[in-house]
């Protein structure tokens, strides 16, 4: 069996970053390692705003719903005051939809903390997503617990480094079903992949990571043996 829940002490909170500006689509720069770990340090940042949310809701965020349960506004609104950035989400009517009159100009405020590091994407596009579905930790009516992770918190992922980007207000992110083929991913650094662990801590994924793992390290209660030398570089 895979090791059970372990909770780490998380280094206080990396300070927010200011709001990114409009960037140009499909520019693409040389990879260097200021870029990875910059893009690692955001991850540390959302890593840690999640745990910040669960102390207080008892729960991992999930996308902003309605009261039929219809997904309005993704996570990555939902953890805004957990990154300092309270004002924004003041800003936000979490009531109505990602593109509603109200919340569609947020868009280009999007924080610094979701802009790509490399890959410049459209403005207000992210690469930062989590997997959902019946099987993966998130996803429509889940009020995800880091008690019910029973894999492990260092055996599960969390938060990725998608293939393609997507609009940070706009809930979706990567589905999963196990009949499917897995979505992309390491979009930002030509297939490899940060991740932020549920534990808070961060790894990098190799590029064509071997897909049976990479499905155990998905999914928070699978029960299997995963060997996390398959999925590093």
């Amino acid at each position: 069996m895979r090791a059970t829940l372990t909770r780490i002490a998380l280094p206080a909170a990396l300070a927010a970053g200011l709001l990114a500006a409009p960037t140009a689509p499909a520019q693409v720069n040389a990879i260097n390692q200021k870029d990875v770990t910059a893009s690692q340090n955001n991850l540390k940042q959302i890593g840690l705003a999640f745990h910040s949310f669960h102390d207080a809701n008892n729960s991992l965020p999930n996308d902003i719903t309605d009261k039929d349960g219809k997904a309005l506004l993704s996570w990555r609104v939902a953890i805004l005051p957990y990154v300092e950035q309270d004002a924004l989400y003041k800003q936000f009517k979490l009531d109505e939809a990602w593109d509603s009159a109200n919340n569609k100009p947020l868009i280009e405020k999007m924080p610094k903390l979701y802009a790509p590091v490399r890959v410049q994407a459209k403005a207000g596009e992210t690469y930062y997503q989590v997997f959902t579905g019946e099987k993966a930790l998130f996803g429509p009516k889940k009020k995800p617990t880091l008690l019910g992770i029973t894999d492990g918190t260092s055996n599960t992922g969390m938060v990725f480094e998608a293939g393609d980007p997507i609009v940070w207000t706009k809930p979706g992110d990567l589905a999963f079903n196990e009949k499917d083929e897995l979505p992309k991913l390491g979009g930002l650094f030509d297939g490899q992949c940060n991740v932020v662990l549920c534990d808070g801590s961060v790894r990098r994924l190799k590029k064509g990571a071997d897909e049976k793992e990479l499905r155990k390290f998905i999914t928070p209660n699978g029960g299997e043996i995963l060997d996390l030398d398959k999925l590093s570089p």
